[in-house]
C-alpha cells in the first residue's frame, strides 16, 4: 500500500501529452493570433485609408458632387472592389486613384497620400488642375502617373522623379509645362512617356530604358539632336519641334564646330619649319594636281545631283499628294484611289484627272466646313499640298492618311454612297456629329460637301485599329493584346456606344457600323469609335449592303433593325476580342445578310466554351494572373448574351453596360509590389 507521500505525489503528477498534440495546439493558437492581428491590421489600414483620402479630398476646390460618396461610413475598399468612386483596390488596400473627367480643381495634396503604402497608380487626366508640378517623390513606389489634359504650368525640377525607379508609365501631355525635360524621368522600367503639346525647351535627355515602347514629345520647343536610344521611335513623336534634328527626322544635324587648334590657317603665316624635299616636289607638280582635283570634284557633284534627281522622282511617284496627279508607275489600285481622292479635294471630275480632256476654268474648289471651334483650321490648299498615303479602300469609300506641311497628321475619309441626301440635311447631320463629345469617340472636325462624293476629316490615330492589333503579326517585341487591355477596350466601347444611344435617342440604330476595324486605339489603348451614326446620310437603296447592323438576325427575319441591333454588333465584337477569331469575312460588304456562316461562327464559340472554357480564349492574350480567368468567362457570357438571335433574350445596352462594369479590371503590372 502506498504511503501518504506517495499518494500525494501520485495525485499531483500531471498527465503527459504527446508531442503531436502540443505541436498542433501551438500551431492553432499561432494561426488564430496571426489571423486576429491581420484583421486588426486590415481594419486599421482601412481607417487610415479613409482618413488619408478624405484629407486629400478636402484639398480639392470642387470635390463634390464627383466625390460625394467619399465618406467615413463606408470603407474605401472591400476586397478587390472599390466602394468609393475612382478608388482602385486590391486585397482590401488602396492601390490606385482614377479620378478622370471630373473637372477637379485645387491643389493635389501629395502628403495625404503618403500613408497609403500600396498606392501604385494615379490618374488625374482631363481635369482643371493648375500650378506647378506636385512633389511625387514622396510616393516613391508609384508605377503609373497620368496628368494629361490639365493646366499644369511652369518648369519641372531636374530631380522631380529622382529615386522613382518603379515608374513604368508617365503621361503629362496637353499641359503648359516649360523649361527642360528633367533627366530624372529616366527609369529602368519605363514603358511609356508622353509629354506632347507642352512648352518644353532645350535638348531631349538621353532616356535609354530597354522597355520604352511609347514616347512622344511632339509640339514643344525642343532643339538639338535626338538621342541615339530614341532614334528608332516613330518620327511623329518629334514633330512640331522646329529645332530638332537627326534620326528619325529627315533633317540632319549641323556638324560640331572644330576646336581652335584644328582650324586651318587663314591669313596667318605658314609654320616656321622649312619645307621638306617631298613638299618641294609636290609644289612643283601642284598645277596638274589641282586640275585633276577640280575635275574630280565637278564630276562628283554632277553625279550627286543626278542621284538626288532620280531619288526625288521615284520618291514622289510613291508619295502622292492629295492635290496632284499620281505617277503611272505607282501601284495601279492605289493610284486609282489616290487620284479619285485628289479629284474630290479639287472638285474635279475623276475622268479629268485620269487623262481625259479638261476645259480651263471648270474646277470649282469646294470649301472645308469645320464643326469644332477648338481645332486649328486650314484651307483646301493646305490639304491639297499634304502628302497622302492610302490606308484602305472598299465599297463604302476610301481612307487616306494626310500629313500637312506643319506635320499635323489627319485621316481623310471619302464616301460615295451619300449622293442622294439633300445638301442642307447633310450639313445639319455633320453639325450634329460635331457636337458629340466623348473620350471614346473619334471626333469629326471637318468635312467637304460635294454632290457625288463627301470627305470627312478626323485626327490620325497612330496605334491602328482593334482589328489590326488582334489579327496582325505578333512577336516578342510586339505581343498580342493582354487581358487587361482587352477588358479596357470593351469597357470603353460600351461607354461610347451608351453615349451615342443617350445623345441620339431618335435614331433607330445610333451607331449602325460597329466592328473591330472601326474601333481605333490610342497610345494608351483607349478605344475610339469611328464611322458611327452614318446611317441617316447613306443612300437608302444601299445602306443594307454596307452597314454591319444590316447583317443582324432581326434584319434577316423582319427586314427591320432596332436599338438592340447595336447590342448584337457589340456582342460580336466582344467575342472576336476575347477569342481572336476572325469575323470580318462574314461582316464584309456584299456578303449578304445574317446567314448560316455567321451563325456557325457564333455557335462554335458557344460550343467551345461549354466543352472547354479555358481553350476558347485567344492563345496570344497575355494572362499574368490565374484569378483573371473567372472574370474572362464572365465577360464571354455577356458577349454571348448580346448575340442572342431572339430579341427578347438579348441584353439591352443599359444592362450590358452594367454587367460589363462589374467585371474586374486587373492590371498585372500594377498589382505587383
Amino acid at each position: 500500500m502506498p504511503t501518504g507521500a506517495q499518494v500525494a505525489a501520485y495525485h499531483v503528477r500531471p498527465r503527459r501529452l504527446s508531442t503531436t498534440s502540443i505541436s498542433s495546439s501551438s500551431s492553432m493558437i499561432t494561426i488564430l493570433l496571426v489571423l486576429q492581428l491581420l484583421s486588426l491590421y486590415v481594419l486599421g489600414a482601412q481607417e487610415n485609408a479613409s482618413e488619408a483620402l478624405l484629407k486629400f479630398k478636402s484639398s480639392l476646390a470642387n470635390a463634390d458632387p464627383p466625390l460625394a460618396d467619399w465618406n467615413s461610413s463606408i470603407p474605401p475598399c472591400s476586397g478587390n472592389n472599390g466602394n468609393w468612386v475612382g478608388v482602385l483596390c486590391f486585397n482590401g488596400y488602396v492601390w490606385g486613384l482614377q479620378l478622370e473627367n471630373m473637372n477637379l480643381q485645387g491643389q493635389i495634396d501629395v502628403n495625404s497620400l503618403v500613408s497609403l503604402p500600396f498606392l501604385r497608380t494615379l490618374s488625374f487626366m482631363n481635369n482643371n488642375f493648375e500650378g506647378t508640378m506636385p512633389d511625387w517623390r514622396k510616393l516613391g513606389a508609384l508605377k503609373s502617373l497620368y496628368l494629361s489634359n490639365n493646366q499644369f504650368s511652369g518648369p519641372i525640377r531636374e530631380d522631380a522623379f529622382k529615386g522613382m525607379t518603379s515608374l513604368k508609365k508617365v503621361c503629362m501631355a496637353n499641359n503648359k509645362f516649360t523649361g527642360n525635360i528633367p533627366t530624372s524621368l529616366e527609369s529602368p522600367k519605363l514603358i511609356e512617356l508622353r509629354l506632347e503639346n507642352n512648352q518644353f525647351t532645350g535638348n531631349i535627355p538621353a532616356i535609354s530604358s530597354d522597355h520604352l515602347k511609347v514616347f512622344n514629345v511632339s509640339n514643344n520647343q525642343l532643339e538639338g539632336p535626338i538621342p541615339a536610344p530614341l532614334s528608332k521611335m516613330d518620327a511623329s513623336s518629334f514633330l512640331g519641334n522646329k529645332a530638332l534634328c537627326g534620326k528619325p527626322l529627315g533633317s540632319a544635324c549641323d556638324p560640331p564646330i572644330p576646336p581652335p587648334d584644328l582650324e586651318p590657317f587663314i591669313g596667318d603665316s605658314p609654320p616656321s619649319s622649312p619645307p621638306t624635299v617631298a613638299a618641294t616636289t609636290s609644289e612643283q607638280k601642284s598645277p596638274a594636281r589641282m586640275a585633276i582635283i577640280i575635275i574630280s570634284v565637278v564630276l562628283g557633284l554632277f553625279l550627286i545631283i543626278l542621284l538626288l534627281l532620280i531619288y526625288r522622282r521615284s520618291h514622289n511617284s510613291q508619295r502622292p499628294q492629295l492635290g496632284r496627279e499620281v505617277s503611272p508607275s505607282y501601284d495601279d489600285e492605289k493610284s486609282h484611289v489616290a487620284v479619285a481622292a485628289a479629284a474630290v479635294v479639287t472638285s474635279t471630275n475623276a475622268s479629268e484627272i485620269s487623262g481625259s480632256s479638261a476645259k480651263k476654268g471648270e474646277q470649282q474648289p469646294g470649301k472645308l466646313s469645320f464643326v469644332r471651334d477648338d481645332r486649328h483650321k486650314f484651307d483646301l490648299q493646305d490639304l491639297m499640298r499634304a502628302s497622302a498615303e492610302v490606308l484602305g479602300s472598299g465599297n463604302f469609300g476610301a481612307s487616306y492618311k494626310a500629313v500637312l506641311v506643319d506635320g499635323e497628321a489627319l485621316v481623310v475619309k471619302r464616301f460615295k454612297q451619300m449622293n442622294n441626301v439633300a445638301k442642307e440635311d447633310f450639313h445639319e447631320h455633320m453639325r450634329r456629329l460635331g457636337r458629340l463629345k466623348h473620350p471614346n469617340l473619334l471626333p469629326l472636325f471637318a468635312y467637304l460637301y460635294r454632290k457625288e462624293e463627301k470627305l470627312l476629316v478626323f485626327d490620325y490615330v497612330y496605334n491602328g485599329s482593334l482589328a489590326t492589333n488582334l489579327h496582325g503579326k505578333h512577336s516578342a517585341e510586339q505581343p498580342g493584346l493582354s487581358w487587361a487591355s482587352r477588358l479596357k477596350i470593351i469597357k470603353g466601347v460600351a461607354k461610347g456606344l451608351a453615349y451615342l444611344h443617350n445623345e441620339l435617342p431618335s435614331l433607330t440604330v445610333p451607331h449602325g457600323h460597329l466592328k473591330s476595324s472601326n474601333v481605333l486605339l490610342d497610345n494608351n489603348f483607349n478605344p475610339l469609335l469611328m464611322d458611327y451614326t452614318l446611317g441617316p446620310v447613306v443612300n437608302s437603296s444601299q445602306v443594307h449592303q454596307i452597314l454591319v447592323a444590316y447583317k443582324s438576325p432581326e434584319y434577316e427575319q423582319t427586314d427591320r433593325v432596332c436599338k438592340k441591333t447595336d447590342v448584337w454588333c457589340f456582342g460580336i465584337l466582344i467575342l472576336e476580342t476575347l477569342t481572336g477569331k476572325l469575323v470580318a469575312k462574314y461582316l464584309a460588304q456584299g456578303c449578304g445578310q445574317y446567314g448560316a456562316d455567321l451563325a456557325r461562327w457564333i455557335n462554335a464559340i458557344v460550343q467551345e466554351k461549354s466543352t472547354n472554357s479555358t481553350q476558347v480564349f485567344d492563345k496570344e492574350m497575355e494572362i499574368n494572373n490565374e484569378r483573371c480567368k473567372p472574370e474572362m468567362e464572365k465577360l464571354l457570357e455577356i458577349g454571348i448574351a448580346c448575340c442572342q438571335e431572339n430579341l427578347d433574350q438579348r441584353l439591352d445596352l443599359e444592362e450590358a453596360l452594367k454587367q460589363i462594369e462589374q467585371v474586374q479590371e486587373w492590371s498585372a503590372d500594377d498589382l505587383r509590389n
